[in-house]
């Protein structure tokens, strides 16, 4: 056997290992808009994903820096800058944790360079305290992230 050949199928189940790794993150991929997802193999599902709603976990700090003051907003309660803020969020497409109807509010993350309030959302269940369930999305309902009490 020659050399190239050797090296071919040496080389080629590590190449397609590390494809179906980087193709088999818990929330599909990075989209446009959002974190990445830490892709440690010594990671854990039940460290990174929220027990209850199986949602992946983000903390504070990993916030965009808009998404964090407005957290500290809510969690001050207000005042909010957009008319919207604090509206009841209804959860239609049933991503969060079920709750009684008026049992989320939402509140608008800013968007450098948009015009209105873009796509970004923080939405916390009804009376945000410090360690209140709340859940970030960066692409308008679409996908969500517990934030990490």
């Amino acid at each position: 056997m020659n050399v190239l050949r050797l090296l071919t199928r040496a080389v080629w189940p590590v190449v397609l290992a590390g494809s179906v790794v980087a193709c088999d993150l818990p929330d599909g991929g990075t989209q446009a808009g959002r974190h990445p997802v830490q892709t440690d193999a010594v990671q854990t599902k039940a460290l990174t994903r929220d027990p209850r709603s199986g949602l992946p976990l983000i903390a504070v700090r990993d916030l965009p820096p808009e998404g964090q003051r407005t957290l500290r907003l809510i969690r001050a309660g207000g005042p909010f800058p957009y008319r919207k803020d604090g509206s009841t969020f209804g959860n239609r497409e049933g991503l969060l944790p079920a709750r009684p109807s008026g049992g989320y509010r939402e509140y608008t993350v800013p968007t450098p360079g948009e015009q209105d309030r873009g796509a970004r959302r923080i939405v916390c269940a009804v009376l945000p305290q410090p360690d209140a369930e709340c859940y970030y999305t960066a692409d308008h309902y679409t996908t969500f992230r517990r934030i990490r009490p």
